[in-house]
């Protein structure tokens, strides 16, 4: 069988793409797969490398842009008899339900969440209100666009100390892995954060600032949700941002988190509940926020969270005894798994 491992991508994001489509390719089992890489360029070419029956030795085997093994392809040239489409893909025209829906137009089985889950999971103004509605506890926060802020732009700032206290948290509504998000100590700060924020995407939100720990759930599964005990951020800075997370490595992570028992019951419980919010499938990883008094709050959800050698999502699942090579493998069965499904309602239609 074939997998099409799909990485890079438009988005800030690209780099932390590579790292994770590399770490993907060190544990996935070649006794029952090859995988055609497939990269897509900063600049939004599909290029189709080589068929790999084993594991790249470097990272840089990667770049097929550079070294010359990439042929230009449009995107509907992935698509092959019994391929499996694996996206390892962060952020916009990734993981925001846009690529989900060339392959649904496909019709290739693929990896990770639908078009509905990734664009509501992906843009964090439609995530807050879908799990409003589901009485999940979140910070108060205030969205913006960016036409209302060139038109009312003291409207905006009233707004936002009118219902917040700073510090406040700016971030674009789509974008992930600390992108462009700043901390706003005052007005000064929160019109240049959220000048910041626009740089990635029209729509920001303006969140609540919290003294709290940072901890952080697993989901997999389709109809049948499994959920890991939480794992906490250590931080040696006080805002967990991209260089800290990727540069400078400045955190830390504690698995499972510290925690009483009731707090690892609750979110995931929490975790749980945004997954079938969402309409979820294949993945999902939950963040919350835990305060010193023992509140919990949904912070965020990722529908395609990070698989470097230092993210949570495979090392939360290791915890719970099911390893890396194992974790890829219950995910190429869910996606072969969904697929049928739907092919199935298609027909009986």
């Amino acid at each position: 069988m074939k997998i099409a491992l799909i990485y890079g991508g438009k988005s800030a994001e690209h780099d932390i793409s590579i790292l994770s489509a590399f770490s993907i390719l060190q544990a996935i089992y070649y006794d029952y797969y090859q995988v055609q890489l497939i990269y897509i360029t900063q600049s939004g070419d599909w290029l189709k490398g080589p068929l790999l029956a084993e594991a790249p030795a470097e990272e840089h085997q990667l770049h097929i842009d550079k070294n010359g093994q990439g042929k230009k392809i449009t995107p509907c040239e992935i698509k092959e008899d019994g391929i499996i489409v694996f996206p390892v893909l962060h952020g916009p025209n990734g993981e925001d339900g846009t690529i989900q829906g060339l392959f649904e137009i496909l019709e290739v089985p693929y990896v990770g969440a639908g078009v509905l889950a990734s664009a509501c999971g992906m843009d964090k103004i439609m995530a807050k209100q879908v799990f409003q509605q589901v009485s999940i506890p979140q910070l108060p926060y205030v969205p913006v666009t960016k036409m209302s802020w060139k038109l009312n732009p003291e409207e905006i700032y009233n707004q936002c100390e009118g219902s917040l206290i700073y510090p406040m948290f700016v971030k674009p509504a789509n974008m992930g892995s600390s992108v462009g998000i700043s901390k706003a100590a005052d007005r000064d700060e929160l019109i240049a954060a959220i000048k910041e924020a626009f740089r990635f995407d029209y729509r920001v939100v303006v969140e609540q600032g919290i003294d709290a720990r940072e901890i952080e759930v697993a989901v997999l599964g389709n109809e049948e949700i499994r959920t890991t005990l939480a794992g906490e951020i250590v931080k040696d800075v006080a805002f967990y941002d991209y260089e800290s997370k990727y540069i400078d490595n400045q955190v830390s992570l504690q698995i499972p988190a510290k925690v009483s028992e009731d707090v690892h019951k609750k979110a995931r419980e929490y975790a749980e509940k945004a997954y079938a919010a969402l309409d979820g499938c294949g993945l999902t990883r939950c963040d919350f926020f835990l305060t010193s008094n023992g509140e919990l709050f949904l912070n965020e959800v990722n529908t395609m969270p990070g698989f470097t050698p230092y993210s949570m999502y495979p090392l939360l699942w290791k915890q719970m005894g099911l390893n890396y090579g194992d974790l890829l493998e219950e995910l190429i069965q869910l996606a072969k798994l969904r697929f049928e499904e739907k092919q199935n309602v298609r027909v009986i239609k």
